[in-house]
């Protein structure tokens, strides 16, 4: 069964939205964008260890829902979240030495690829089991809600995630107790080389969330607008004490699970055809029909981002390893 390409929504004028909101927007995209081709590349040069799993066409789904929520909002992150903890503020110098199990990383080099994050920007550091972040998720939710403040909590996941016991658990706890989760669903149709439909039934995971009572809904997740937009709704709704959301952004990963796979398994007519809405690019062209904005203003947005992500590389490169006494600290079992 091949996929069925989501109609994107009809572009609407963008000239509501402040020229900084949109060149930022644009920015954090094109970083993420970048970071992870650099990623790559050093990673098939030798030069970085471990493996990586790369987010490259996802974007607008990181960017989209992070500019929609607060400083003090906290994200939690899939094993597939460099692009994520960029959105929520984590530095480019800070994530490239923990790819490089650098000392200075935001993990101290303890994590690598797979576990990365920083609560100084309320990311917290990702949890590489599927699904198992969400009940954790709920467990901030619910602290959050004990304290009677207004925070919220955005739960990144993937679409094997709503087949998986944990998060069957954390909907139906945030439905029961009412707790402030946006529970966001990176639906990219692929569980490693899985495709969604051999494991799963419904049209929409949105009808996964519908059973519990919960709000959901299914969005084109390659335009950073829309999914804005819902999560701005969404969030607005959770602060209310309205209970959680769903929101399943429809995507696509423009490479395999992790760098060892080439997606052979992937039809080229279907990858072709979501090439053909890779959000950096057509947010580009978008934003250029605004008059305000001009090439030349993007143009140096993208150079500062290079000289950024040099300067990141230089960094992790000349940052020193942790020392082996390091591996006794935060142990707490």
């Amino acid at each position: 069964m091949k996929i069925k390409l989501p109609n994107p929504p009809k572009e609407e004028d963008l000239d509501h939205f402040k020229e900084d909101f949109l060149c930022e927007t644009y920015r954090r995209m094109y970083q993420i964008r970048s970071f992870e081709l650099r990623v790559n590349e050093l990673f098939l040069k030798g030069q970085m260890p471990g493996t990586i799993h790369l987010s490259h066409g996802q974007e607008a789904v990181s960017v989209g829902a992070c500019m929609a929520l607060r400083a003090d909002d906290i994200i939690t992150l899939t094993h597939r979240g460099h692009g994520q903890a960029l959105a929520k503020g984590v530095s480019p110098r800070a994530l490239m030495a923990e790819l490089f199990g650098k000392s200075t990383g935001c993990c101290r080099g303890k994590g690598g690829s797979l576990h990365i994050g920083d609560m100084a920007v309320g990311a917290f550091p990702a949890i590489a089991i599927i699904g198992a972040s969400s009940p954790i998720a709920a467990g901030l939710a619910f602290a959050f809600k004990r304290r009677g403040c207004d925070r919220i909590v955005c739960n990144f996941h993937g679409d094997g995630a709503v087949n998986k016991g944990d998060w069957h658990e954390a909907m139906n706890l945030t439905a029961i107790w009412g707790l402030p989760v946006i529970f966001l669903c990176e639906n990219n149709f692929f569980g490693v080389s899985t495709h969604i439909s051999d494991v799963i039934l419904n049209e929409q995971l949105s009808e996964r969330a519908n059973a519990y009572r919960v709000f959901a809904v299914t969005i084109f997740g390659n335009d950073p607008i829309e999914v804005y937009r819902e999560v701005a709704k969404a969030a607005e709704r959770v602060r209310k004490g309205q209970g959680p959301v769903f929101i399943e952004a429809l995507t696509y990963r423009q490479g395999g699970h992790k760098r060892d796979d080439p997606a052979t398994y992937r039809d080229q007519e279907e990858v072709q055809a979501w090439l053909k809405q890779d959000p950096v690019t057509l947010f580009r062209e978008r934003i250029l029909i605004d008059p305000r904005i001009s090439d030349e203003e993007i143009c140096a947005l993208e150079k500062a981002v290079q000289k950024e992500l040099d300067d990141a590389v230089d960094f992790a490169l000349s940052s020193p390893k942790p020392p082996i006494e390091n591996a006794l600290e935060d142990v707490y079992a």
